[in-house]
């Protein structure tokens, strides 16, 4: 059958992930592969997820198996509001929170609540694989704002706003991963956040904030959240998630943000999926009551700075000159750029083909109409010891041979 006619134009027009299309061909054992955004399982909290779980279906079997409200459970709720104030400094209430489907879902959801085909919101350029997707398949017309060492720039910004505001076009919102960004590995200094708020207010639009993993800071001092700077004055929703610092199998995350907005999230999550499973969010809540989870991020951080500092010394040992690289503060990733005269996705097929090792090719993190070609992300947590030795001399051995 031709099914091209049933297809909705949001069907044709979504793509498939690069990252998760490239997982399905690096499957295979030789291949050494820094693609993923995935944490250590080795660091996985196994016997206090197994202990947690078996009693909440000794004490709670009704509650845990059945349906919940979509809003999230209470408990659960209860116990952000106190990590909320403990860790960020912000107090919340309930109704400013919605538990979701982790932050993937949360992306989803703003896309549909703001979004009509054709209205513009601004990333950074480049910017987060998984925002872009969720960005594109609501019809969003994506305005990549220019980045630096640090992140989104404030002039880059207003340039885009501008331009949107002579178009006579509003900007829905303004997305970014300010610490340790997916994939380039940089945090947005405190002032330039403010700077950012700023131009939010100026231009009246809202700032979305991804913030996945922001307390696997390895050194120096964290930025207040745009959350905080935004001093309860509306203009930002903030969406936290469990994926990348308890486990990324429980697909549990939430959402923090205005009355009105949340309400309306409520509505649009009925209809999605009614709620996140009930069991995962009592078995999370019962983690933080326990205090569990200081103690696991503070082992994540060890482990990845080692892991990091590894990498940037491999880096450092196997890059020919031309080659530069981020050095982030935290977080899973860094940001490698190569030659301009060098495609990184085409290098990819020699990677793989030759010396069987991995990357995402830096294009797929760009909006459409600032693409570059010769940039490239690499995951540090997962892989061990041995794997980044390897894996960096073998990439290595593939940007030299692409150099002129």
């Amino acid at each position: 059958m031709e099914y091209n006619q049933f297809f909705s134009q949001t069907a044709k027009s979504i793509k498939a992930s690069a990252i998760r299309e490239l997982l399905k061909v690096i499957a295979r054992p030789e291949i050494i592969s820094f693609a993923g955004g995935l944490p250590d399982p080795a660091l996985f909290p196994k016997q206090e997820i197994a202990d947690i779980m078996q009693d909440i279906l000794r004490t709670r079997p009704k509650e845990a198996l059945q349906y919940g409200s979509t809003e999230g459970q209470k408990y659960l709720k209860d116990q952000l509001i106190e990590l909320t104030k403990k860790v960020e400094g912000v107090e919340v209430t309930a109704e400013q929170i919605l538990i979701i489907s982790a932050s993937q879902q949360g992306l989803d959801m703003c896309a549909r609540l703001f979004v009509n085909r054709g209205d513009a919101i601004i990333t950074a350029s480049p910017t987060y694989l998984g925002g872009l997707q969720a960005f594109q398949a609501s019809g969003a017309d994506i305005y990549g704002a220019e980045s630096d060492e640090f992140g989104l720039t404030t002039a880059g910004l207003e340039k885009s706003l501008q331009q949107l505001k002579a178009a006579g076009k509003i900007c829905k919102f303004i997305y970014v991963v300010p610490d340790f960004q997916n994939p380039t590995g940089t945090t947005i200094p405190q002032q330039r956040r403010m700077e950012i708020l700023e131009l939010a207010d100026k231009y009246d639009t809202l700032i979305l904030e991804d913030s996945p993993y922001r307390q696997v800071r390895f050194e120096g001092k964290a930025p207040d959240t745009f959350l905080k700077l935004d001093q309860g004055k509306g203009r930002v929703i903030t969406l936290f998630t469990f994926s990348k610092v308890l486990v990324p199998g429980f697909r549990l995350g939430y959402m923090i943000g205005p009355k009105e907005i949340i309400h309306k999230a409520v509505i649009l999550k009925q209809a999605m999926d009614l709620c996140t499973a009930s069991i995962l969010q009592l078995a999370t809540a019962a983690y933080l009551e326990k205090g569990y989870l200081a103690a696991h991020i503070q082992e994540m951080i060890s482990t990845y700075k080692v892991k990091r500092d590894l990498m940037l010394s491999l880096l450092k040992e196997h890059m020919p000159a031309g080659v530069t690289w981020t050095v982030p503060e935290g977080g899973l990733f860094l940001w490698v750029t190569v030659p301009d005269y060098i495609d990184t996705r085409e290098m990819l097929k020699t990677a793989l083909e030759e010396q069987h090792v991995a990357y995402v090719a830096g294009e797929d993190f760009y909006p459409p109409r600032n693409a570059r070609r010769n940039d490239l992300r690499l995951n540090f947590s997962y892989s061990s010891a041995e794997q980044l030795r390897e894996g960096i001399k073998r990439l290595g051995l593939v940007v030299r041979k692409f150099i002129r």
